[in-house]
């Protein structure tokens, strides 16, 4: 890092330059981050559903399939009128004309205005021809939905124009979660600038974080934008890195930023306090960073490219923010660093907390330990679930047009089940499926062309994503013959949910194995990289159980924690919680390799750290709670379980559990197998040594 730091210092220009450069460039690229993102990615391969559709898609003329994708014309003063309904219905078709693989048959056209005029106080359902499998779908209903202005609620005189059907809620979701990451952004940026402000109390040393987070997001959206037109990125993925990226860039700045004025306080000049910062905490930064990364890539063993789309989001904001604060950061400390000053040194509650601590550590551990498996509790009735619907807020145009088709076909209608029986079974499968009480009607359509299959269409009395719903799937899977398959939107997302939730102990096992061996290599001392394992888990314990106390308890809870939540939040939660543990025992392995006792590094390590992990963690957690606040429920559920573990981590964990265990660990705490090799994070102050 010095070396680098060096090169950065001798050539600052030309660094400066080139990420001029690379921001300009990224511009137009993140401004089409949004419109390449696609509302699908949520299929399991090898799954009963992914089976189905593909089956469905090679083998049955679409003219045999239920219709997936339907219009609804509405009048919300109740009484549609003639000449709107045909205004609407005539935007729909030309809107239809100019978007692949979907269509509108004339006769359909011409049955809707005469069901206009023949029930004029009920809204009129438009039923369309997707030819695209239910998993691509969402990006040609989302091409569509820009064509009609739906989410600028564009009317024709007294009508409104809706979309329903499961494309047209995750199409839709693309154009909510677009609309939630602005205003997250526009509340969380300001937010952030007042933290810096009165953690640096200089306007000049404040900038210079807010400027690594605005850029590293610009860079990672420009990224996404360009990965989006190669691979599969699910609309979620902006969300996740901007709410990951600002809080991790600002923090990762933040902690150089401080370490470059503690330096000039001790009387270095500006040029070796870059260098002793960039050697420090920019050397602690990189791997904090990394065991980020290495956690997140956890997310890679789901086996659904939704989830390994937001896992990539986040992992390559972390990897840019990195790169800016080990090039861009130094660069701009030459550059205007003589602007920041040393500041006043750090008022003295740190010390006395440490003092507090360090005299009774049993004490501490415990109370501390109490308070967290306090938290943690409720995590035992943790239950999970999905609903695409509820994503969307009340009065939302997706939203009201789904209840207006609910109240007149009744649930169920628009999510049909999609069922493969073989064509000996047939008989047999119509006894069980009339049988069936969640069975509303159902239909054997006909045989796939290979003649290996008779395709069906049941519709149930529930809506897709209700436990009825579910639980009908279930049963239906297990009574119908042997080898049927059991498809649609009910169907993909158990498929979805078991995919997660089978995967879950893979995602565990590889962030504790990585993270664990990442730990050892830095610090050299593998007591220290169990207790800071421990303490990990701990936060992710709290996290989940405030979240389900949150979503079961709280007002407006659902009951359930969405299932996509807890792997993300389980690797957030893990890779995050390294900052501040890297940080933090970094500077107490710093003091005790300069000779300090295990006691005085603690003691040490806190009063240096503590101000500073404090201002991170309010920037992170503002971070996250400006998402919690403004975001779709998944974001929000994501951004509250983080919150709740980054505020619990800094405080109980880092500030109270790590050091009292480290104390009754004493010189146990840097055992390894060859004590004499330095670690890795040991590079201490030249003016202090």
């Amino acid at each position: 890092m010095r070396a680098l730091h060096a090169g950065v210092a001798r050539h600052r220009w030309w660094v400066l330059g080139i990420w001029v450069a690379l921001v300009a460039a990224a511009v137009p690229f993140a401004l089409q981050q949004s419109d390449r993102l696609t509302g699908g990615g949520f299929a399991v391969p090898g799954s009963d559903s992914e089976r189905v559709e593909t089956a469905v898609q090679r083998g049955v003329p679409v003219n045999f399939r239920p219709p997936s994708l339907a219009a609804v014309v509405r009048a919300p003063s109740g009484t549609l009128s003639q000449r709107d309904v045909r205004a609407a219905v005539t935007a729909l078709d030309r809107a239809v004309a100019r978007v692949r693989h979907v269509s509108l048959d004339p006769t359909i056209k011409e049955a809707a205005l005469f069901a206009a005029q023949d029930r004029p106080r009920e809204p009129v359902v438009i039923p369309l021809t997707i030819d695209v499998d239910q998993y691509h779908a969402p990006d040609v209903v989302k091409v569509l939905r820009k064509d009609l202005g739906l989410n600028d609620e564009r009317k024709y005189g007294g009508v409104q124009l809706h979309l329903v059907g499961a494309s047209a809620l995750w199409a839709g979701m693309v154009d909510l979660t677009k609309d939630d990451l602005a205003g997250a952004e526009r509340v969380g940026f300001p937010i952030v600038a007042l933290i810096l402000l009165a953690v640096f109390a200089s306007l000049a040393a404040a900038v210079l974080p807010l400027l690594i987070g605005g850029v590293s997001v610009l860079v990672t959206a420009a990224l996404i934008a360009i990965l989006a037109k190669h691979y599969t990125m699910t609309f979620y993925v902006p969300n996740m890195a901007s709410m990951i990226g600002l809080g991790v860039a600002v923090d990762y700045s933040l902690f150089v930023v401080v370490r470059f004025r503690e330096e000039l306080r001790e009387g270095a000049d500006r040029a070796t306090a870059r260098a002793t910062a960039m050697a420090t905490s920019g050397t602690a930064v990189l791997f904090s960073g990394l065991a980020v990364v290495v956690a997140l890539a956890g997310l890679l063993l789901v086996p659904t490219p939704a989830i390994r789309s937001m896992a990539v989001g986040a992992m390559l904001v972390v990897l840019v923010a990195m790169v800016a604060c080990a090039t861009l950061l130094p660069a701009l400390l030459v550059t205007v660093g003589r602007w920041i000053g040393p500041g006043k040194p750090d008022p003295g509650m740190f010390q006395r907390w440490s003092e507090r601590v360090v005299r009774r550590p049993a004490l501490a551990a415990v109370a501390a330990l109490a308070v967290l498996l306090a938290l943690a509790a409720p995590a035992l009735g943790l239950r999970t679930g999905e609903g695409a619907l509820r994503q969307f807020p009340e009065g939302h145009e997706t939203r009201v047009g789904f209840e207006s088709v609910r109240g007149l076909r009744g649930a169920g209608d628009a999510t049909p089940l999609r069922i493969l029986v073989k064509p000996k079974d047939m008989d047999k499968s119509v006894k069980i499926l009339r049988a069936d009480p969640a069975v509303k009607r159902t239909g054997m359509r006909t045989i796939t062309d290979d003649k290996k299959w008779i395709f069906g269409v049941v519709r149930l009395k529930y809506d897709a994503d209700t436990p009825q719903a579910k639980a009908a799937v279930l049963r239906l899977r297990r009574t119908l013959p042997a080898g049927s398959l059991v498809g649609g939107d009910t169907a993909a997302q158990i498929d979805f949910d078991h995919a997660i939730t089978s995967s879950l102990w893979k995602v565990i096992v590889w962030i504790l194995v990585a993270t664990f061996l990442l730990l050892v290599v830095m610090l050299r001392a593998i007591p220290l990289a169990i207790s800071a394992i421990f303490a990990n888990l701990l936060s992710v314990g709290a996290s989940l159980g405030v979240l389900s106390a949150a979503m079961t308890w709280g007002t407006g809870g659902t009951g359930y924690v969405d299932t996509v939540v807890i792997p993300i939040v389980i690797a957030v939660v893990f890779g995050l919680s390294m900052d501040y543990e890297v940080f933090l025992l970094s500077r107490i392995h710093e003091r005790h390799g300069v000779g300090a006792s295990t006691r005085d590094a603690v003691l040490e390590g806190i009063a240096a750290s503590g101000r500073t992990i404090t201002g991170a963690a309010l920037v992170m957690v503002a971070v996250f709670a400006c998402f919690a606040a403004t975001g779709v429920p998944v974001i929000r559920e994501i951004g509250l379980g983080a919150g709740v573990a980054i505020a619990v981590d800094a405080t109980l964990v880092r500030l109270v559990l790590v050091p009292a265990l480290i104390v009754l660990m004493g010189d146990r705490a840097w055992w390894a197998p060859q004590r004499k090799r330095a670690s890795t994070l040991a590079a201490p102050s030249p003016t202090r040594s």
